[in-house]
């Protein structure tokens, strides 16, 4: 007789072995789980809807094909977040340059929602930043993943993590407005 496993209590490491063991509906149930965290991770990576879309599929597409690489060292989270992020670079990799259209003065250019401005204020700067300062941000500061968390999804030393995070707060303030340069 066959165990059924009851697929809402499972933890994502046994959804893991369950898919890989044959489950046909293991895989759909961490997708179900992660796939909004992924997809704030895609977004605030690319900084473009349409790219974060594709680049989510095709992580989660890469995850269930390569499920049996995942050797359970690190939690699944982190293992999906790697690859969301591969994903996220390979896009924009394969994204030509583009010039910019120029900026038109609306009558009222300010949004009346305080937090809209605050939020396009921060994805502007972001986009600013070094790739390698932006993502340690966005995993560490915006997605709450612990430095060592960050490290192993970045394949980068916990030391290199803590300073490109504080470099780019650093930057971050000075872009924002928050600190004058060299201060």
């Amino acid at each position: 007789m066959i165990a059924v496993l009851d697929l809402a209590a499972a933890d994502d490491r046994a959804l893991m072995a369950a898919h890989n063991d044959g489950d046909p509906h293991a895989f759909g149930e961490l997708y179900r789980r992660h796939r909004d965290r992924m997809w704030a991770v895609a977004m605030r990576t690319c900084s473009d809807r349409e790219l974060a879309a594709d680049a989510v599929q095709d992580a989660f597409i890469a995850a269930f094909r390569r499920s049996a690489s995942y050797r359970g060292e690190a939690a699944v989270t982190t293992w999906l977040h790697r690859i969301v992020v591969n994903a996220c670079l390979d896009r924009l990799r394969r994204v030509r340059p583009t010039s910019e259209l120029p900026e038109y003065d609306l009558a009222d250019g300010r949004d009346e929602h305080a937090s809209l401005e605050v939020q396009l204020d921060v994805r502007q700067a972001l986009a600013k930043l070094p790739e390698g300062q932006r993502l340690a941000l966005v995993l560490v500061d915006m997605q709450g993943l612990s430095v060592a968390e960050a490290a192993q999804v970045l394949d980068v030393a916990e030391g290199t993590i803590k300073s490109r995070c504080a470099r780019g707060r650093a930057a971050m303030a000075e872009i924002l407005g928050l600190r004058r340069a060299g201060t």
